[in-house]
C-alpha cells in the first residue's frame, strides 16, 4: 500500500515537475526568443499607423499657367453581396454604362461576381473605364444612384452596393499640348518618358504618416502618446514654355501635317539670347490624359530623339566659316550645275544649274556646287571639321529633357567632306543641334545651351527654391562674322524671285532664315521620291526675339521636290507672325541690306520703248510688270528717281490708264495691290488679312464698279488660288451655256410647243 502511494505521488510529482519545466521554458520562449516579433504584432494590435500621400507637384509654363498637376480621382467599386440583397443589379448596371460606356454584359458580370468557393464577392473594381475617373464622372454617378454625401464614403458599399474610392490622378488641363515635354503618369503610378518621368523624385515629394494608439475594441486611447510625420509635397517644376507661343506652334503644325502628311513633323522655338526652348511639338502626338488610346510612335520626341541628314540647312555652318576665315566674297563668280570631287560629280539639286553666278546668288539658289567650292575647296576639310565641331554636331546639346541623342559626325572618303558642306553624306543631325547653331547666329556667334526647365517652385509659396540661369557654351564665330551670315540669311527670305525661303517673308518685319530640301537614304541609296524638308530661321534681325525651326519628314510631295518650300516655310511664318505680334514686337521695317541688294533709285523708263525699258531695269536687277498691250511705256510706278527696295516691283503702262484693266494681283501683298489699285485709279475693297487670292468685279450702292480684293494668310494662299481657279472655270463654263440656251428660249417655234 505505502509503496503504492510512492509510486502514485512520484507520478504526480514528475507530471508537475514536467509542466513547469515546459510552463518555464515556454515563458523563456515567449519573453526572449520571439519578444520582438511579438512586442509587433502587440503594437500592430493597439496602433494605427496611416500613411499620408503627398500630392504630386504641377507642372506649369513661364507665367505658371498650368500644364500638369494632381487632383480628386474615384475608383468605382461594386459589391455584389449587396447588390443582390438590394436587388438593383440592373439599375446599377444600366447606370454605369450609360455614364461610363461600358457594355452591360461586362458590368452585370461583375456585379454577380462569384469567389471561388461559390460565394457572392464584397469588392470588384470596374476596370478600366470606372478606374481613376475625374470628380464630375464621379458626381453623375452618385447623383444617378442617390449615393450620400460625401461620396467617397465607404460605407456606401454596404448601402448601396457601390463605393467611390477617392484617390490622385494626375491632369494634363490643356489635353495634348506639350505632350512630347510633359511625358505621362500612367494608372500604375509610373512617371512615363518625358518630364515627368526626368523629374519624378522631385515631383513626388515624400510621404508621412500618423500613428494612433487604440484599445483592443478599435477605440483610441485618451492620454495615448501620437506621432505625427507630415507628408512633404512635390514640388512645382516650372519651364520656359510659353503656352501661347506653344498653342501658336502646335495649330500651324497639325494644319500642315495633315495637308502634307508626312511620316512625322516637328517644330522648336527658342529664345536666341538664353536658350530657353519657348515651345516644342510633334506630329503625330497623343493625349497624356489618354495615353492608351495612342500607338506607339506617337510618343516619340522627334525634337531630340531623331537624327537626320539635314540637307542644305546645314550650309549655315560652311558660310559661318568661310565668312570667319575671310574666304567668302558675294560678288565673286562660279560655274553652278556640277563639280568634280575624285570619282564624283556633285550636282545643283536642279542638276544643270544656272549658268555663271555669283556665290550671293548661289546661296539665294541654294546652290550644292557653291558650298562645295566654299567648303571643301576654299575652307578645307580640316577647317570644315572644326567649324562642324564649333556649332555642336556630333554631340548632345545638354538640353535637360530625356532621349537626346548625339547625331554622327563621319568622314570616311575624301567626298563626304564635300557632300558634308551642304549636309549630306558625313553628317546626321538633330533638330535641337539645328535650332542651337542658328540661335547662335542669331545671338551674335554665342552659342548658348538650350533648356527647358526655368526653376524649380515651392508648391505652398510659389517661389523659386531652384533656379536655372541661361548657360554660354562658347563662341562659334565672331559678333562681325554672325552679322555678315545674317545679312546673307536674310536675303534668301527677302528675295522674292530666288531665295529658296521666300515662302518665309513676313511683311513688315525682317527674317533671316535657310531652307532645307534634303533626299533620304533608302536601302543604301538617295531616293528620288522621299525627302526632309527643313526651314530654320529667325526675326527680327535687328533684334531677334525667336528662332524656329520647322522639319517635315517625308511630306508628300507629289513628285515635285520643288513643293518643299510650300511645306515648312509657311508653318514658320504663321508662327512667328503670331509670335511678334503677341510679344509686341513693332511691325515696322528698317531695310538695310547690303551689297547689291542695298536700296536703289529706280529709272526713268517713261516714254521709253518697251523693249529698251526692259533692257534697263534688266540691267539694274529691277523686276517690273508689264501693263497694257502698247509698244511703249506711257507712265511708271513708283516714278524714276523714287528710292526703292530690293523685292519692290515697277510697273510699267503701255496704254492710257483710263479705262485699263486692273491686271491679275493674285498673291500680290496688300501694299502692293493697293498700290496698283491707286495707281490705274481702280476703286479697290479689300477683305480678310494676308495676300491677294482672288479679285472680283462688283458694284457698289452708287452703281460704281468696284474690284474687291480677297486677301488670305500666306499659308492658306496656294490653296484659295486653285479654289478661285476652280469657280472661276465654273463660271465660265456657266457663261458660255447661258448665250445657247438665251438663243434656244428666242425661237418662235420653241415658243409654241411650250404653249401647246
Amino acid at each position: 500500500m505505502n509503496r503504492k502511494v510512492k509510486l502514485r505521488t512520484l507520478l504526480i510529482g514528475g507530471l508537475f515537475t514536467l509542466f513547469f519545466i515546459v510552463l518555464i521554458g515556454k515563458i523563456y520562449w515567449v519573453q526572449v526568443v520571439d519578444a520582438k516579433e511579438l512586442i509587433k504584432k502587440a503594437q500592430a494590435m493597439w496602433e494605427r499607423n496611416k500613411i499620408l500621400q503627398p500630392v504630386r507637384g504641377s507642372i506649369v509654363d513661364r507665367y505658371n499657367q498650368v500644364l500638369a498637376e494632381d487632383g480628386a480621382s474615384y475608383t468605382v467599386i461594386v459589391n455584389p453581396t449587396a447588390i443582390d440583397k438590394l436587388k438593383n443589379a440592373q439599375t446599377v448596371v444600366q447606370v454605369l454604362s450609360s455614364i461610363l460606356n461600358k457594355p452591360e454584359n461586362e458590368l452585370m458580370d461583375m456585379v454577380t461576381k462569384r469567389r471561388e468557393e461559390g460565394e457572392l464577392s464584397s469588392w470588384v473594381e470596374v476596370r478600366s473605364e470606372g478606374w481613376k475617373i475625374d470628380a464630375e464622372t464621379a458626381d453623375r454617378i452618385a447623383k444617378a444612384l442617390n449615393l450620400p454625401e460625401p461620396i467617397n464614403k465607404q460605407a456606401n458599399l454596404y448601402t448601396h452596393g457601390v463605393y467611390l474610392e477617392e484617390s490622385q490622378k494626375r491632369y494634363y488641363p490643356a489635353g495634348s499640348m506639350a505632350s512630347h515635354i510633359l511625358g505621362y503618369f500612367d494608372k500604375n503610378g509610373k512617371a512615363v518618358m518625358g518630364l515627368e518621368a526626368a523629374y519624378n523624385e522631385l515631383l513626388t515629394g515624400k510621404p508621412g504618416h500618423i500613428s494612433t494608439t487604440k484599445d483592443r475594441m478599435g477605440y483610441e486611447l485618451p492620454d495615448a502618446k501620437a506621432s505625427y510625420e507630415p507628408a512633404e509635397d512635390g514640388k512645382t517644376l516650372q519651364l520656359t514654355i510659353d503656352r501661347n507661343i506653344q498653342s501658336y506652334i502646335e495649330t500651324a503644325l497639325e494644319k500642315s501635317y495633315n495637308e502634307w502628311k508626312p511620316k512625322s513633323m516637328t517644330v522648336v522655338a527658342m529664345n536666341p539670347k538664353t536658350g530657353e526652348i519657348l515651345g516644342m511639338a510633334n506630329m503625330p502626338t497623343f493625349n497624356p490624359s489618354k495615353y492608351w488610346e495612342s500607338e506607339t510612335k506617337n510618343f516619340y520626341n522627334h525634337a531630340v530623339g531623331s537624327q537626320y541628314e539635314p540637307g542644305s540647312t546645314f550650309k549655315l555652318v560652311t558660310l559661318a566659316g568661310a565668312i570667319e576665315e575671310g574666304l567668302f566674297d558675294p560678288n565673286d563668280k562660279f560655274q553652278s550645275g556640277g563639280i568634280a570631287v575624285y570619282d564624283r560629280t556633285l550636282k545643283d539639286h536642279n542638276l544643270k544649274g544656272w549658268g555663271k553666278i555669283s556665290y550671293l546668288e548661289g546661296l539665294k539658289r541654294s546652290s550644292n556646287v557653291a558650298f562645295v567650292k566654299l567648303g571643301y575647296e576654299k575652307l578645307k576639310p580640316d577647317k570644315l571639321k572644326e567649324y562642324i565641331t564649333r556649332f555642336g554636331f556630333g554631340e548632345r546639346t545638354g538640353i535637360d529633357i530625356p532621349g537626346e541623342t548625339k547625331g554622327l559626325v563621319r568622314f570616311n572618303y575624301p567626298v563626304d567632306y564635300a557632300t558634308a558642306t551642304y549636309g549630306q553624306g558625313g553628317v546626321s543631325v538633330t533638330a535641337i543641334q539645328q535650332i542651337a547653331a542658328y540661335a547662335a547666329i542669331a545671338n551674335g556667334g554665342k552659342m548658348m545651351q538650350p533648356h527647358i526647365v526655368k526653376a524649380v517652385l515651392d508648391p505652398k509659396t510659389n517661389e523659386p527654391v531652384q533656379t536655372f540661369e541661361p548657360k554660354e557654351i562658347r563662341q562659334v564665330v565672331s559678333p562681325e562674322t554672325a552679322a555678315k551670315v545674317t545679312e546673307y540669311l536674310e536675303q534668301v527670305v527677302s528675295d522674292q524671285e530666288i531665295g529658296t525661303g521666300r515662302n518665309a517673308y513676313i511683311e513688315g518685319y525682317r527674317v533671316a532664315g535657310k531652307t532645307g530640301t534634303a533626299q533620304k537614304v533608302i536601302d543604301g541609296k538617295y531616293s528620288t521620291e522621299k525627302w526632309l524638308i527643313t526651314f530654320v530661321g529667325y526675326a527680327p534681325v535687328e533684334d531677334p526675339k525667336i528662332v524656329v525651326l520647322v522639319l517635315a519628314d517625308e511630306p508628300e510631295l507629289h513628285g515635285n521636290y520643288h513643293n518643299g518650300g510650300l511645306v515648312a516655310p509657311p508653318v514658320f511664318k504663321e508662327i512667328v507672325t503670331q509670335s511678334l505680334r503677341y510679344m509686341n514686337v513693332s511691325a515696322t521695317v528698317k531695310q538695310e541690306l547690303s551689297g547689291i541688294d542695298k536700296k536703289v533709285v529706280a529709272p526713268r523708263v517713261e516714254g521709253k520703248l518697251l523693249i529698251e525699258a526692259k533692257k534697263d531695269l534688266g540691267d539694274s536687277k529691277i523686276k517690273y510688270d508689264v501693263l497694257g498691250k502698247g509698244a511703249s511705256v506711257v507712265a511708271q510706278f513708283p516714278e524714276g528717281g523714287t528710292e526703292i527696295g530690293p523685292t519692290q516691283r515697277i510697273y510699267l503702262v503701255t496704254e492710257e490708264k483710263a479705262g485699263m484693266d486692273l491686271p491679275n494681283l493674285q498673291g500680290k501683298s496688300l501694299r502692293d495691290a493697293l498700290a496698283v489699285c491707286s495707281f490705274l485709279k481702280v476703286n479697290c475693297q479689300v477683305t480678310g488679312e494676308g495676300y491677294v487670292a482672288s479679285q472680283t468685279l462688283s458694284a457698289d450702292e452708287g452703281g460704281q464698279q468696284v474690284t474687291v480684293l480677297q486677301l488670305v494668310p500666306w499659308i492658306d494662299l496656294e490653296k484659295a488660288k486653285a479654289e478661285a481657279a476652280k469657280l472661276a472655270a465654273k463660271t465660265e463654263t456657266a457663261n458660255k451655256q447661258q448665250p445657247a440656251n438665251s438663243a434656244k428660249n428666242s425661237d418662235p417655234k420653241q415658243k409654241t410647243d411650250k404653249k401647246q
